[in-house]
This record gives structure tokens, C-alpha cells and sequence, in this order.
């Protein structure tokens, strides 16, 4: 069995941890468009390609695919996810398996606004949002909402142009600065991450491992401890076995004053998803397993409370003599 890992960059991790459970029987294929990706070098193979939005290029990751016989193929950063889901059915016609949710899906998870509606309408807390100043006034008028707020991108992520507002003034600046952002009510608690796997072959939730966030950087999880709570299990189960998830995707939740509201969702790996395999919450045994035909059995909160992530930074070191460096 073939895997193919899109646009690995420094994710080193998740590439070392499917060819942990391929246990030689198979092969990790990386892409990146950089050969100074460091994750590419733990792959069995490497494959330089263009960046995404060259034109052709993804009549390239297919070829690939039938080159190296591929069985299965995910992405690993966000305006690839897209790209992967419009494909399906071509990846389909040449005995390839996207690990990937529905389009529909895809698409809304990358609508933070959409997605915020989505979740009120499944009974779940999440900030309050607005798409105009004038609603902003409106609803600030009535009480419903004040400053401080998160001003961001509709569409956006890595928190890329998310801007914590305290005024008039800094609001209607960002707004002739930039266009599609919406206002979001100020998340001031506690976040949460949860990683969950949805079995691409029953749609039953298998697995979620919930992590306390202790510490970020550019948006992604840095320092981390593993708890339960019961409650975002049973919630998280509904929602996306409602909503028709596949594979695995990354859910941002907040507590403020005891009351869990449900923030973003990443149709995919998220950052601190190493975090949930060292702690026996293994996604990459589960794609394999359903790659292989078989539904996995339900494991919800199969870890333990109290074990910590700590990352810190590593260098790789390799001799390129001789070779074109692409940055």
C-alpha cells in the first residue's frame, strides 16, 4: 500500500508516523515545492513539484499517482484541501483514495462564518459574528456584543490577518484595508483542541483526543497537556456524524465561564495532532485499516489524562552538493 502526503513541508511527524504503521508493506510518497522541505526526506520518496496554483498542477499529482502507484492521498495544508476535494473523482478513477470529507464540507470548514451558522444550528455555542460594520453597530446598540473583538478573513488560516479590535477606528481601518472580513465576538477563556478521526468506511466517530492548549505559536499548538471531557465528546460525535465528516479533521473549542463554544474546523492533520499519536491515538492505523477494507472499532478517549507536548526546534542537515536548491 502506497500513501502519497501533498505539500509535507516541515511535517516531518505525520510522514514518519504512516511509515511506522505501513510496517514495510507500503511506501510513503512526499510532495513539496521545495526540496529544503525537511519532511520530504523522511518519505521513501521525494517529488518536487510546483506550487499549487500553477497551472497543470494537479494533472501532475496524478501522474505521480499512476507512476507510484498510489492507493490513498491526503494534503496537509489548507488551499490544497480544495484542490484534493475537486478532484475525487479523478483520484477514484485511478484506484486512488482521497483522505478527505466531502467538498461541501471542505468548502464551509474554510467559511468561518458558514461554519459559525453550521454550528448554531446543531445546538452548539460559538462566537457571535458579524460580516459588516453596520451589523456590528446594530448588535452592539442592543447589547449583544462590545469590544474588544477578533476581526479575520472570512476565508483564511495559519491566523493570518487576525487582529484583536478595541475601537471604532481600528475596525474601520482593517475594513479599507481589507476585503471579506468578518467580526467575531472576543473568545477571552481557555482553548481546547480536539483531533478526531471519522471512519471513511462506517461514518462513526472513532476516535477524539482533546487537548488543553497551554501555548501557541503562528496558530499552531506548541505547548499542550491531554484531559477528557465528556461533554465535547458526546458533542463532537453528534456534530460530525450529522455533518457526514470523513477521515481527519482538527476542531478549535473555547471554554469562557464554564460554557464550551465550538471555534474552527481543519479537514485535516492539525499542528499538534502528534501530540494524540504519542498518546496511543493512532489515525494513521485507522486510514490503513480502512484503506484495507476494514471499519474501525469505536475508541473514544482511549488515552490518558495529563501527558504534555513540548515542542521544540530541530534542524536537519543534509549535503546538496550538486543540487539546484529551491527555496
Amino acid at each position: 500500500m502506497n500513501i502519497l502526503i501533498l505539500s509535507a513541508g516541515t511535517r516531518d511527524k505525520v510522514v514518519q508516523f504512516f511509515k511506522n504503521e505501513l510496517h514495510g508493506e507500503g511506501r510513503v510518497i512526499a510532495t513539496d515545492c521545495s526540496n529544503l522541505a525537511p519532511a520530504v526526506y523522511d518519505a521513501d520518496k521525494f517529488c518536487l513539484v510546483p506550487r499549487i496554483n500553477v497551472p497543470g498542477y494537479m494533472d501532475g499529482i496524478l501522474d505521480i499517482c499512476k507512476q507510484e502507484g498510489v492507493d490513498a492521498v491526503l494534503s496537509l495544508i489548507d488551499p490544497e484541501l480544495s484542490m484534493v476535494a475537486d478532484n475525487v473523482e479523478r483520484f477514484k478513477e485511478i484506484g486512488v483514495t482521497p483522505i478527505i470529507s466531502d467538498k461541501a464540507l471542505v468548502d464551509k470548514c474554510f467559511n468561518k462564518y458558514e461554519m459559525a451558522k453550521e454550528f448554531e444550528k446543531h445546538g452548539l455555542k460559538t462566537a457571535l459574528c458579524y460580516l459588516s460594520i453596520d451589523e456590528f453597530d446594530a448588535a452592539r446598540k442592543e447589547g449583544k456584543i462590545d469590544y474588544p473583538v477578533f476581526v479575520k478573513p472570512v476565508c483564511g488560516s495559519a491566523s493570518l490577518h487576525i487582529n484583536k479590535v478595541t475601537s471604532d477606528k481600528e475596525l474601520e481601518g482593517l475594513f479599507s484595508m481589507y476585503d471579506d472580513l468578518m467580526i467575531q465576538e472576543y473568545m477571552d477563556g481557555q482553548e481546547y483542541g480536539a483531533d478526531v478521526y471519522i471512519d471513511m468506511l462506517s461514518g462513526k466517530c472513532t476516535s477524539i483526543f482533546i487537548k488543553k492548549k497551554i501555548k501557541m505559536r503562528a496558530g499552531e499548538t506548541d505547548k499542550s497537556v491531554s484531559v477528557h471531557i465528556p461533554e465535547l465528546f458526546e458533542k463532537i460525535t453528534s456534530f460530525v456524524e450529522s455533518e457526514g465528516f470523513r477521515g481527519i479533521i482538527d476542531i478549535d473549542i473555547f471554554e469562557v465561564n464554564g460554557e464550551y463554544y465550538f471555534s474552527e474546523i481543519n479537514p485535516r492533520f492539525g499542528g499538534g495532532y502528534p501530540h494524540a499519536y504519542a498518546c496511543g491515538v493512532n489515525v494513521p492505523a485507522q486510514i490503513i485499516n480502512n484503506l484495507k477494507g476494514n471499519k474501525n472499532p469505536v475508541s473514544i478517549g482511549d488515552y490518558r489524562d495529563g501527558i504534555v507536548m513540548m515542542k521544540y526546534n530541530e534542524i536537519m542537515i543534509r549535503d546538496m552538493s550538486g543540487t539546484e536548491l529551491v527555496p
